[in-house]
């Protein structure tokens, strides 16, 4: 009975790893179980992409438009980068309804460790994100007829990058999440971030057709380069930028990692 006493007041819990793969399968369930949710996070991103390749298409017979290229190739590559951003957002907004429904008080009387609840709340929309760029894809060629020069190895090249680049803002949404702890107010910082990084850049035009103050915000705006070297790999196009893209989104994933840790453990 003694060493049965001792074993269980020295016992910690679980290691790191298991913690973050059983966290994460409990968010991913939670997912799974709500169709509404599936449903609408799939249905955002595909209107956006037959409206955006609708609307901007005339943008095509412009001058300084790419020669020879179809604008669902200039434009699919930026749809990915702008989708995996807003997706992002929801890693904040989920981990503040986590907050208000009580199960994360309910881990705090556990032995789990905060970083692995957080890196679990990364991994789990980090799944869902790529899942709905698949389906994008999917839907753009069956619809669309994307198919741009770069092929199978370019289309796998722009999603990675829209990945990296939707992990790295997860870790910023993430901070910003454990320090409001405000779902509605969450939205709002989120969008008021966004929209100007989306259409303030190369995204749906050529920077040569924005005006000339737009273009200087353009050329300073870190998606423009994300966007850029996404579509330079689709198009099979001297790409660039890929290494300052993924170098800022690890920068953005570990300052947003040491703000999340120290804004979680905070009171609730």
């Amino acid at each position: 009975m003694t060493t049965l006493a001792a074993t269980r007041t020295h016992w910690r819990g679980t290691g790191f790893g298991t913690q973050v793969l059983v966290l994460t399968q409990r968010s991913l369930r939670a997912l799974v179980s709500d169709p509404r949710m599936i449903v609408f996070s799939v249905l955002q991103p595909l209107i956006m992409l037959t409206l955006f390749s609708q609307i901007f298409a005339s943008v095509a017979a412009a001058p300084g438009f790419p020669q020879g290229v179809a604008y669902i190739d200039f434009l699919m590559p930026a749809i990915l980068v702008n989708t995996a951003m807003q997706s992002s957002l929801q890693a904040g907004v989920g981990l503040v309804t986590d907050m208000k429904n009580g199960v994360l008080a309910r881990f705090r009387s556990l032995p789990v460790q905060p970083g692995s609840v957080l890196v679990a709340r990364s991994l789990s929309d980090l799944v869902r994100t790529t899942a709905q760029l698949l389906l994008m894809l999917v839907f753009a060629v069956a619809v669309f007829g994307f198919s741009p020069a770069g092929g199978l190895a370019g289309i796998a090249g722009a999603l990675a990058l829209a990945l990296a680049v939707s992990w790295g803002l997860g870790w910023v949404f993430l901070a910003i999440a454990t320090w409001l702890r405000n779902a509605e107010l969450m939205q709002t910082v989120g969008f008021l971030a966004m929209f100007p990084l989306m259409f303030a850049s190369s995204a749906y035009v050529p920077i040569s057709g924005l005006p000339g103050w737009l273009q200087a915000v353009a050329h300073v705006n870190p998606l423009t380069y994300a966007v850029d070297a996404a579509r330079a790999m689709a198009l099979a196009h001297p790409v660039t930028g890929v290494v300052g893209a993924l170098v800022t989104s690890g920068a953005l994933a570990v300052a947003g990692w040491a703000l999340a840790v120290k804004g979680f453990r905070r009171p609730l």
